[in-house]
């Protein structure tokens, strides 16, 4: 059996014009393809969070200090942040991991405690992460995912949070895919005209201080811990045969880390939006994807993942139980 013919076989029988339920056919066309079957189905669905401090925030690259992002965890473990509002409505469990927060206290209810450091070190002075940390990251998104999937998880999408990781974000789109560094940096947290010209020279001369080589090493010299992470729990969600949800500019910097070590990678990926951050269009189009949504956000979290879901929901439901025209007895349209 030639699945792809099959599904698209399926799809196009429902009760409903040709390609009349655009991009939801297309999602339905990939979920089943992933799952390998005609009747897809999305089990227990999870977002985790993962959250790290970033050494360049002390260069002044963010809107924001770097106790926020303490903060901002505190805050979504209370429940109060959008990705839980998000979460709770769509019925997505959600998980919220300590990569290296600077000050965050060990036992807080709810929190993973995955810590490398409290946070990377300044790329400004040396390499954010050593070869060794990096990949312990990775190690630890990788074990996050296991969990998800022996619970049953076969759909699962990631968040950030970190003070500064636009910047990390930014250095990796360019390293992996030769776009010009100054198109990549965006306003991030919301940075005035005057601060985005102070982060795009700062950036400049930290782009300028290194040469890595392989995908490992760039993601060690520009990334974060919580990046590396989500790059280590793409590769996993790829080796279990999940869907992955994509994110927004930071997590898709990740997405192209996996990429470059592992291509196949997008075969399992949605998109789930396209942000608002400057070059996120770019980073997207360089992994040949299409943003499923363009709702113009630039918060992070997980929130356009766990916005994103439904609507794989509906892709998913309008293939398993809408009529065919055979079963409603309407008559198909004549192809010429």
């Amino acid at each position: 059996m030639n699945l792809e013919k099959e599904l698209i076989k399926k799809i196009d029988s429902r009760t409903k014009p040709l390609g009349s339920l655009g991009k939801l056919e297309k999602v339905a066309l990939r979920i089943g393809l992933v799952q390998g079957t005609l009747t897809p189905e999305l089990r227990n669905p999870a977002i985790i969070v993962f959250a790290a401090d970033h050494g360049i925030s002390e260069a002044g690259v963010s809107a924001y200090p770097g106790e926020v992002t303490k903060q901002m965890v505190i805050n979504i473990l209370n429940g109060g942040a959008a990705i839980n509002v998000f979460t709770r409505q769509h019925g997505i469990a959600l998980r919220v991991v300590d990569a290296g927060v600077a000050g965050l206290s060990a036992g807080l209810p709810g929190l993973i405690d995955a810590r490398i450091a409290g946070g990377t070190k300044n790329m400004l002075n040396e390499p954010a992460m050593s070869l060794e940390e990096c990949r312990r990251a990775m190690e630890s998104g990788r074990e996050m995912v296991r969990r998800e999937a022996a619970g049953g998880c076969n759909i699962i999408g990631f968040g950030e949070m970190g003070i500064g990781n636009s910047s990390s974000a930014s250095l990796l789109h360019h390293r992996y895919t030769g776009f010009p560094l100054s198109r990549c940096i965006g306003r991030g947290a919301g940075m005035s005209d005057e601060g985005l010209r102070h982060k795009k020279r700062i950036l400049k001369i930290v782009n300028s201080k290194y040469s890595p080589g392989s995908p490992d090493e760039i993601l060690a010299t520009f990334g974060g811990f919580e990046i590396a992470m989500i790059c280590g729990a793409v590769l996993e969600a790829k080796k279990q045969n999940m869907l992955i949800i994509s994110d927004g500019y930071i997590v898709t910097s990740a997405f192209l880390a996996a990429n470059a070590m592992q291509p196949d990678i997008i075969d399992n990926t949605i998109f789930s939006h396209l942000s608002d951050e400057t070059g996120h269009k770019a980073m997207i189009g360089f992994l040949k994807g299409e943003p499923l949504l363009r709702l113009n956000l630039r918060l992070g979290e997980g929130t356009g993942a766990a916005i994103a879901y439904p609507l794989l929901q509906s892709a998913v439901l309008f293939m398993n139980e809408m009529a065919s025209f055979g079963s409603a007895s309407i008559s198909e349209a004549v192809r010429h």
